[in-house]
C-alpha cells in the first residue's frame, strides 16, 4: 500500500496500533482522524451544515446527504447478487442478504 502524502501513512497506522489521539472535550470519545472529530462535535453542536437543495433538509455528515439525494434522483447503486434487488443505502442492501442467507453480513 502506498500513500503520496505521510499524513495519509500516520491515519493509516493508527488503524494497526489503535491510537486515537483526537479526543473530543464534550464526551471523551477519541477518533484517529481530526476530520472524524470535526464531524463528531456536530453531534454536541446540532450543526447540520450540509442542505439537500431539493427539499431544505440538513445533514451532519456530507455522506448522509449524498444518501438522502437519492431519494429525489431515484438511485439505487446497491444490488443483491442473489435477486437483483437494489437499494439506496449499502446498509439495506447488507439487511436484506439475511433473507438469502440467513446470517448477517
Amino acid at each position: 500500500m502506498s500513500f503520496r502524502l505521510r499524513a495519509h501513512l500516520t491515519d493509516h497506522l493508527r488503524v494497526h496500533t489503535g491510537e486515537k489521539p483526537y479526543e473530543c472535550r464534550e464526551c471523551g470519545v477519541s477518533f484517529r482522524q481530526r476530520a472524524h472529530l470535526t464531524d463528531h462535535l456536530r453531534v454536541h453542536t446540532k450543526e447540520k451544515p450540509y442542505e439537500c437543495r431539493e427539499c431544505g433538509m440538513s445533514f451532519r455528515l456530507r455522506a448522509h446527504l449524498t444518501d438522502h439525494l437519492r431519494v429525489h434522483t431515484g438511485e439505487k447503486p446497491h444490488e443483491c447478487t442473489e435477486c437483483g434487488k437494489s437499494f439506496r443505502q449499502k446498509s439495506n442492501l447488507n439487511k436484506h442478504l439475511i433473507v438469502h442467507t440467513g446470517e448477517k453480513c
